[in-house]
């Protein structure tokens, strides 16, 4: 079951604010800003409420107020303020701590008001490059380091799921313009992170060609058919965590033999487990990636 997490350490507050444990301790101590709780063994422990209230701190102290000024307003004024702000400001680093924001406390409206903000000033593709994907990194670090909950990354990223499709569809309804290629996008058996591939889906489709998405979990077997249907087929795939590195050959292998056996089609792989392939070793029509801009640099 996906539990909300309801305490945090100092540690957990450093890593999703940005701000020294040291000094939420003098603003504790000083300004008293914070109420944190003690274990038995006498270690600070901060409720969700001291967390939201923090990120709301830090988004007002980064855009000039003093923390002694902070600490004279009214705590039930702050979240109105932050919110005046964000709909003014959309610069990278207000915006991603607005997003952090929102999905703590599991607010859509900050979510999209944000965004909006953004939208205003920035393309969608910009949106994804320079706000998303940072974000999705530091995502990334707070999950592993049990900072953030299930309950919290599957929140925001399904709302970010939301803006692909929406984007996305806006461009599939134009007939591809290029004929060269078409790609079919896929995640292997047991893979479910599918964020990336669904901006590839989109980069593709901004590019002018045609995409066939066939999402999550897809046996190999199952592509065979496709090959039926269209010449110089490019897959395009994302392994996250599957499969493993020491699967990954097999892997390859399996699709050379299974899929392209009378050669003609291509393998494009990203994601995690990509860093354990040996370039060397694969087939010509097998390519791997480190990022989604060298990929779409290639289309």
């Amino acid at each position: 079951m996906n539990n909300v997490k309801k305490s945090f350490s100092i540690r957990d507050m450093e890593n999703l604010s940005g701000i020294k444990a040291h000094t939420i301790r003098i603003w504790e101590k000083r300004y008293n800003l914070f109420s944190p709780e003690r274990t038995v063994t006498n270690i600070r422990t901060y409720s969700l409420k001291s967390l939201q209230k923090l990120l709301n701190i830090v988004l007002l102290y980064h855009n000039g107020y003093k923390i002694s000024k902070i600490a004279r307003i009214p705590e039930a004024e702050i979240p109105v303020i932050v919110r005046e702000i964000v709909a003014k400001n959309s610069e990278k680093s207000h915006a991603i701590n607005a997003f952090k924001l929102s999905m703590i406390n599991f607010d859509q409206a900050l979510f999209f008001n944000t965004y909006n903000s953004l939208l205003a000033e920035r393309s969608f593709r910009e949106i994804f490059v320079e706000v998303f994907i940072p974000l999705l990194n530091e995502l990334g670090l707070l999950w592993q380091t049990d900072t953030i909950s299930p309950s919290h990354e599957h929140f925001i990223t399904n709302l970010i799921k939301q803006k692909i499709y929406i984007n996305t569809e806006k461009l599939q309804i134009i007939e591809p313009t290029r004929k060269d290629k078409v790609f079919v996008l896929f995640l292997p058996e047991n893979e479910i992170h599918e964020l990336g591939l669904l901006f590839l889906n989109y980069e593709i489709n901004l590019k002018g060609y045609k995409s066939i998405y066939l999402g999550q979990t897809m046996p190999i077997e199952n592509l065979v058919d496709i090959i039926k249907y269209y010449d110089n087929i490019h897959f395009v795939s994302y392994f996250t965590v599957s499969p493993t590195k020491d699967e990954l050959d097999k892997y390859v292998q399996r699709f050379q033999h299974d899929v392209n056996a009378i050669g003609g089609s291509k393998l494009w792989l990203l994601g995690h487990q990509v860093q354990h392939v040996v370039h060397d070793n694969l087939p010509e029509s097998v390519q791997a990636f480190n990022s989604i801009e060298k990929l779409v640099s290639q289309l």
